[in-house]
């Protein structure tokens, strides 16, 4: 199965994504885990993402569409995959030639998403440099902009399945696997 998880930054998008991968035994791909670990790459690219992304901007949708056709053309993403953060915009949608089952929208205000960043320590207890106020408010903006057309997208396919994120880990997992079995 093919899954797509999209919400604004502190969704859960990546906790419900590990719980399904357990569950489902089906890879999960973070493009936010392979941009972050990107930016870490002494690199032109890898100066150029971290850049970007401590701004609060996206990784342009030439760069993310090719960054992750690459990734999906790997063995272990054959038989289906959970896809995080991808596609976000139209264009990625228009150009991504993987396909998808099921498409899993963990909907949070913007309010609540802030207070879950804020309260969010990354590896080692340190917080991120692509999660300071200014550039998870980018980011938000950005998703209500150029993401919540692709939710219409794939609204009018039939394939998206819209949960309240801001309810138990727990319950939102268990809705998620009830729908998309269904």
């Amino acid at each position: 199965m093919k899954i797509i998880l999209i919400g604004i930054q502190g969704s859960g998008k990546s906790t419900q994504g590990n719980l399904l991968k357990d569950e489902l035994k089906t890879p999960y791909l973070s493009t936010g885990h392979i941009f972050r670990e990107m930016a870490k790459e002494k690199t032109s690219l890898g100066r150029y993402v971290k850049e970007i992304m401590n701004a609060g901007f996206l990784i342009p949708d030439e760069k993310t569409i090719h960054i992750v056709s690459e990734y999906l053309k790997k063995p272990e993403y054959k038989n289906g995959y959970i896809l995080d953060g991808y596609p976000r915009t139209i264009e990625q949608v228009e150009k991504f030639e993987n396909g998808v089952d099921k498409v899993v929208y963990l909907k949070v205000s913007d309010k609540e998403a802030l207070w879950r960043l804020s309260y969010r320590n990354g590896e080692n207890g340190e917080t991120r440099e692509d999660e300071t106020l200014a550039a998870i408010r980018e980011r938000i903006e950005l998703f209500h902009k150029l993401t919540e057309p692709v939710l219409e997208h794939y609204r009018k396919k039939g394939i998206l399945i819209e949960l309240d994120g801001e309810r138990s880990i727990d319950s939102i997992h268990k809705e998620i696997i009830k729908k998309i079995k269904s």
